[in-house]
């Protein structure tokens, strides 16, 4: 069994906010004393990462996802509970533990604005205590998996997002850490950039076998990457497991989707099976998990059938379904 490289035990934070009323009046009261309130970001959390897994880290907004990150980082303190990534305390903060981590933010900037991406990789190689070789041997491995070369030497200010994105990344991985915690690193790219960077991601994790916890709204991210997903809601965790799990938990159903040769065909459905749309020669039906291969046979058997194909319902709509109702 690999060895487990994040552990964490009922890990919580709480931040203390201030609030007021609006008003003038209010303004001068709260000069004198504040009002404020314990606001729960995480609660309880507990979970387990092995070396090399990638393992999607989801939940709506405000769920607790950047806040564990930034603790699992050191950026922040907990207020309960402890960790464990790669046998160090992450708030410690110790220089043997920030040299085999990395965190990269898709709404945050490590580059230099107005200087060439080169320029920054050089100072972080030089903050890591990268040896010239390694440095140039990860440079040269990164920047030909991104095909990045053009924009090496370009200020970073001249790039687009998709360009700087890929600046980030290759920022984050040239000390070649084990563990990389990923926060939206897909955020606001086109679809064939974010398909690219995939690639990249289980190309980097293949090759390195870096230990992957990635924060993401972007599904095909998480389903893409991210054979095991860690969902939180409310501070909470809700479910740790396979993401397939998900589907067979709260929608246990399958899609059958058809289409006929002859659009003029009526097609009357068994009872119990749920016909969600029948237009035009296309059926879409929904059917217990249990019954879908042998209603497949018989649609095979009884319909002039062009085309048929046998789905999950969408995993958005699973996921949807859980930040509506708040448990699993």
């Amino acid at each position: 069994m690999a060895q487990a490289q994040i552990v964490v035990r009922d890990l919580s934070k709480t931040y203390r906010v201030p609030e007021r009323e609006p008003g003038l009046a209010a303004a001068l009261k709260s000069l004198v004393k504040r009002a404020t309130r314990d606001v729960e970001a995480v609660r309880d959390v507990s979970f387990t990462v092995e070396a090399g897994e990638m393992v999607g880290f989801i939940g709506p907004n405000g769920a607790g996802k950047t806040t564990t990150l930034k603790m699992l980082s050191g950026l922040l303190y907990p207020t309960a509970g402890e960790a464990r990534v790669l046998g160090f305390t992450p708030w410690e903060r110790k220089a043997g533990y920030l040299r085999q981590i990395s965190m990269v933010m898709g709404n945050k900037s490590q580059m230099l604005w107005d200087i060439p991406p080169l320029d920054t990789f050089r100072v972080l190689a030089e903050i890591y205590h990268v040896e010239p070789a390694d440095y140039e041997r990860a440079l040269d491995e990164l920047v030909a998996l991104l095909e990045m070369e053009d924009q090496l030497t370009k200020p970073v200010r001249n790039l687009s997002l998709g360009e700087r994105m890929k600046c980030e990344l290759v920022a984050g991985l040239l000390h070649r850490p084990r563990v990389l915690f990923l926060d939206e690193p897909t955020l606001g790219l086109d679809v064939s950039m974010q398909g690219r960077l995939r690639r990249f991601l289980s190309e980097v994790n293949q090759r390195s076998g870096v230990t992957v916890i990635l924060t993401s709204h972007y599904m095909a991210d998480v389903t893409a990457l991210c054979p095991r997903v860690i969902l939180i809601h409310h501070g909470q965790l809700l479910y740790d497991g396979e993401l397939g799990g998900l589907a067979e938990r709260l929608a246990p159903f399958k899609l059958i989707r058809v289409t006929l040769s002859r659009s003029d065909w009526q097609f009357d459905p068994p009872a119990g099976i749920n016909v969600i749309e029948q237009e035009n020669g296309r059926l879409t039906l929904r059917v217990a998990r249990s019954e879908a291969p042998p209603l497949t046979a018989h649609l095979l058997n009884t319909l002039p059938v062009a085309d048929l194909s046998v789905e999950d319902p969408p995993i958005e709509a699973v996921i949807d379904q859980i930040y509506q109702g708040g448990s699993v």
